[in-house]
């Protein structure tokens, strides 16, 4: 069951969801999704620095850059960036939320996610965006614009497994991980 804005609200209120800044229910609160804003960081990709990614042997191969409110920040055609949401998400064992992009920003060629949209039980964190452009004009994005949007379901039971990984309290867009993982 997904949740519609006044059950986001009641979660919210019952600490099941959490938010932080506190959410403007006029500008961020629609039907059955709530908007998240771009945060002030994004992680952008050295090509110089790397000209092949090993998942099993990274080199760091970003560089953090950071934009001040009311300035903004260049995505060129076919760049990759990852960012980060401005509010801090966290749901508890009954919810599970899958990100989503907003239309008005996907009508400028704007992708918020490649692959990372579930958003497991037990999330506590920014989130972290996976932004690219499609398309053929460069596209400039501000700090504090709605990006996108967060669809909460309910689990038909709570979870016993709960997220605990390796970008658990994130608070700024990091690099892959994998290497943490087991590869063959």
């Amino acid at each position: 069951m997904i949740l519609s804005d006044n059950q986001i609200k009641e979660y919210i209120n019952d600490g099941k969801i959490v938010v932080d800044p506190e959410p403007d229910y006029k500008e961020q609160l629609s039907g059955a999704s709530l908007d998240l804003r771009l945060g002030n960081e994004f992680r952008v990709f050295d090509y110089a620095q790397a000209t092949v990614m090993d998942p099993k042997n990274p080199r760091e191969c970003t560089n953090v850059t950071n934009i001040n409110d009311g300035e903004y920040f260049v995505v060129h055609p076919g760049e990759f960036v990852l960012g980060i949401t401005k509010e801090v998400v966290g749901i508890d064992n009954t919810i599970c939320s899958r990100i989503d992009g907003k239309s008005s920003v996907g009508r400028l060629g704007i992708v918020v996610h490649s692959t990372a949209g579930h958003v497991n039980p037990g999330w506590k964190g920014k989130l972290t965006l996976e932004i690219s452009n499609i398309g053929r004009i460069p596209v400039l994005l501000y700090p504090g614009m709605r990006i996108c949007q967060l669809v909460f379901e309910v689990l038909t039971t709570p979870a016993t497994v709960v997220y605990q990984g390796k970008y658990m309290n994130q608070k700024a867009p990091l690099e892959s991980k994998i290497s943490k993982e087991k590869i063959k």
